[in-house]
């Protein structure tokens, strides 16, 4: 998001008599990209911590946090193997490197997902179980929990951006300044925040969904 701020005032002050030359500005550019970044980090984070929560249908996406350690990394599934979804109710993880079957198994069983691994050669069969209506309504509120946490280091953000404006405001800018980037600094935290709580709405109907 680009913001244009408004002109500010830049002032010479010349004593050749002495040598000195002084000079003012409140040429103040607050770096509203790197906030966004940063904002961006956590949405990517809660979509992750969102797609570790089993929902009753078979998703890929739900694998997307386990990590296997292969050849001496921790690394992704969908990087040691191709992840489908044959079924509604089943995910398989068909291994490329037979020798790397077990770990994959292991990196699946302590992912805290709750599902029980079935062998197949080289393929890993993940069969999905419906979730109870009480398990739902405990995984919603999950759900919450971790869209709270986003809007948490959303605002962390947004208060970094302030206090910045804030020591510009000490060192010199015009007031005018100050209103414009706080005012630029709470429309790009509006932003993610909906985000957020429209990805929150999203994840608990689904997870509501029989």
């Amino acid at each position: 998001m680009v913001y244009t701020r408004p002109a500010g005032w830049l002032i010479h002050w010349t004593k050749q008599d002495e040598g000195f030359e002084a000079a003012m500005s409140d040429d103040f550019m607050l770096d509203t990209d790197d906030l966004e970044r940063r904002m961006e980090g956590a949405i990517a984070s809660l979509r992750t911590e969102f797609a570790s929560l089993r929902t009753g249908r078979a998703s890929a996406s739900m694998l997307e946090p386990v990590m296997v350690d292969a050849y001496g990394a921790m690394t992704p599934i969908n990087q040691v193997g191709t992840v489908n979804v044959p079924e509604s109710r089943m995910v398989t993880v068909n291994v490329w490197d037979k020798g790397l079957v077990g770990k994959v198994e292991k990196a699946i069983r302590e992912s805290g997902l709750g599902i029980n691994p079935q062998l197949n050669g080289t393929i890993i069969m993940l069969p999905i179980p419906e979730l109870n209506e009480e398990r739902r309504r405990e995984l919603t509120k999950v759900a919450g929990t971790y869209a709270e946490n986003a809007r948490v280091a959303i605002r962390n953000v947004r208060r970094d951006g302030m206090d910045q404006i804030k020591k510009a405001k000490a060192d010199g800018i015009s007031e005018d300044d100050q209103k414009f980037w706080e005012s630029a600094v709470q429309e790009v935290t509006d932003t993610f925040i909906k985000r957020v709580d429209d990805a929150l709405e999203t994840k608990q109907e689904e997870i509501m969904q029989v």
